[in-house]
């Protein structure tokens, strides 16, 4: 290879180098979506040393093999030689085969024996844990529902009380979903016919973003969700007698207003704030029961008063009246 050539090729290299070092900094200082959120509850703080302890011999071995690829082919390398001279044949070195036959079945042991220890604790929830609550994750699409014992209900935020226990039962009203707080823990399927479990203890006071992971249908991004993690009286206020005020506001934004526009205008559904149906119980609860058209059956369990509360809240802040016709 010419000098030259070779200088230029040298002068790429360090360039390359120095730009990935340094996005790799700013990447690393900002977590970059290279490691697992932090953690807030236990089960998340286990599945983060599972990442690592793999993300190490992930790393390790990288090195090792770029670094004796490069070992390689400099030393290697033709100097000069034709292109039709045959290099010297290496035969065999049952030493060589037997480490590395050895060193990746001792590495897989290691990381199956570690995955096999964290995952009672990520999967079960501590059987010691006192006044635990549990509530049930109804997802549809492209919403989830969150039912509490007393029988609240609340729409695409889940709020617990910090520093205790909450047990989720994870079901689906249609397809299959994935519920997914990252801070809090891993994916949870919901499957059609099927209750899955997940459990959160959360450690912090705050909110913390999910989404459903789960490909649901065409609108699928729009099912996100966020768990609100809240002190024990904020907490009794909201399940107690809170969520009823805040019920018909919750499940237009995150139901209706999905597809159809926050004002009812249209989108990805069709303009229904002029739509005298959004006025009358009978025809309003035939469509969330039943769906219509392209539009699934939404409310398939919502009770009365869940309809109700939808109603008195179009009506003051959505209805437009019906346009009259010249």
């Amino acid at each position: 290879m010419p000098a030259r050539v070779r200088r230029k090729l040298l002068l790429s290299l360090l360039v390359v180098g120095a730009a990935v070092l340094a996005t790799a900094g700013v990447a690393a200082a900002t977590n970059g979506g290279f490691t697992p959120e932090e953690p807030h509850s236990p089960n998340a703080h286990r599945i983060l040393d599972t990442y690592y302890l793999i993300g190490v011999f992930t790393l390790v071995i990288f090195i090792g093999v770029e670094a004796t690829l490069v070992f390689f082919i400099l030393k290697y390398r033709s100097r000069g030689r034709s292109r039709e001279i045959e290099g010297a044949q290496v035969h065999g070195h049952t030493r060589l085969e037997l480490i590395w036959t050895v060193i990746p079945v001792i590495i897989i042991a290691i990381i199956g024996g570690f995955v096999f220890y964290k995952l009672p604790d990520i999967t079960s929830s501590p059987a010691t844990a006192a006044n635990r609550s549990l509530v049930t994750v109804d997802s549809h699409q492209f919403y989830w529902q969150f039912i509490y014992p007393n029988g609240a209900r609340s729409i695409n935020t889940l709020h617990m009380p910090v520093d205790r226990t909450t047990d989720l039962d994870i079901i689906t009203q249609d397809v299959a979903h994935s519920w997914w707080i990252p801070q809090l823990g891993g994916k949870t399927d919901a499957i059609p016919g099927r209750v899955n479990h997940m459990w959160y203890a959360p450690d912090e006071l705050g909110i913390y973003p999910g989404q459903c992971a789960e490909l649901c249908g065409v609108f699928h991004q729009a099912m996100l969700a966020r768990a609100s993690v809240e002190d024990d009286q904020t907490y009794s206020d909201f399940v107690g007698s809170g969520w009823r005020k805040v019920l018909g506001r919750d499940e237009w934004t995150g139901v209706c207003a999905t597809c159809h526009g926050m004002q009812g205008q249209g989108g990805y559904g069709p303009p229904i704030n002029e739509n005298p149906l959004l006025t009358q119980p009978r025809a309003l609860t035939e469509l969330l029961r039943n769906g219509r058209g392209n539009m699934p059956a939404v409310g398939n369990n919502w009770t009365a008063g869940q309809i109700a509360a939808l109603m008195a809240y179009v009506k003051k802040n959505v209805y437009k009246g019906a346009t009259s016709g010249g």
